[in-house]
């Protein structure tokens, strides 16, 4: 199969993008772009629609110990992820400048670890799922259903077409940020008790912003040097990276920056007030003693 492979994928030629590699054709779900869209297609209807009115008239779920459980095996899986991204390249000999897919033997290790990046990214779909069957609606927000639809895509690509290469540090920082994001979600279903340890939340949101502008650099700078990658892929990741970023700092602004200044404000208004009252009550006992 590996002579079939063609030798040489011209940057920028948009035909060779979507020439799949034969190295991964056999292993689950890689090429079943109709496979992919049922369980996306699937994902967003329970989410937005079936999920929500199964669960009106329902208690929410007990999902405890399950979603601990979940948590603790995406920070080991995500940590197992970024080992191998590291040893199977961007340690040793992957360049940040430019970095083609690394052909046969040599470069299944990373194939193999894309492989397992898209399988984490289908089974994070059931971050969404677990909200609704608590009754978490408000975290079922445009930017968490958006992100974990397109992401599945993205990984569906590169196990497809481009199991290695440039577009792997993607998969490498974004699973570094997940070790941390769902060691906190680990903590944070261990109980009220434990909400004291998770005051760096917008820490972390503010980490997976610098992500979005690490990939956005990464992938907007190879557009202008030539480099046997293909310009598509650069170019779809550098809009996603950028539109992700926006989604995020919107987020973020909203949830941090606005949210606090309406508490400062809250809280400068009771302080006025307070202050207004017990002068009023003074100016009214001066009164009474004449």
């Amino acid at each position: 199969r590996e002579k079939n492979r063609p030798k040489n994928r011209r940057a920028g030629s948009w035909s060779n993008c979507f020439i799949s590699d034969p190295r991964t054709a056999d292993w689950f779900l890689s090429g079943k772009l109709g496979h992919l869209f049922v369980i996306l297609t699937t994902y967003v209807y329970f989410c937005t629609s079936a999920g929500p009115r199964y669960m009106k008239d329902r208690k929410p779920y007990d999902l405890k110990l399950v979603i601990q459980a979940y948590n603790l095996m995406q920070v080991l899986a995500s940590g197992y992820l970024v080992y191998e991204g590291l040893m199977a390249g961007w340690l040793h000999d992957y360049q940040f400048s430019c970095q083609p897919v690394v052909p046969g033997e040599k470069g299944l290790r990373m194939a193999k670890a894309v492989w397992i990046y898209f399988m984490l990214k289908i089974i994070e779909l059931l971050d969404t799922v677990f909200f609704v069957l608590r009754k978490k609606n408000n975290q079922v927000s445009y930017l968490h259903v958006y992100h974990h639809t397109l992401m599945p895509i993205c990984a569906w690509i590169g196990l497809t077409f481009l199991p290695g290469g440039h577009g792997t540090l993607l998969g490498l920082i974004n699973s570094f940020i997940h070790v941390i994001m769902y060691m906190y979600y680990f903590v944070a279903a261990l109980g009220p008790e434990y909400q004291k340890y998770l005051w760096w939340k917008k820490h972390l949101t503010a980490m997976q912003m610098v992500q979005f502008c690490i990939v956005f650099l990464h992938n907007f700078q190879i557009l202008f040097r030539d480099c046997n990658y293909p310009k598509f892929i650069n170019v779809l990741l550098t809009v996603q990276a950028g539109y992700f970023f926006y989604l995020f700092g919107a987020f973020y602004n909203a949830q941090y920056i606005k949210s606090r200044r309406k508490q400062k404000a809250q809280e400068n208004a009771t302080l006025a007030n307070g202050l207004e009252n017990k002068a009023n009550g003074i100016a009214n006992g001066k009164v009474k003693e004449h």
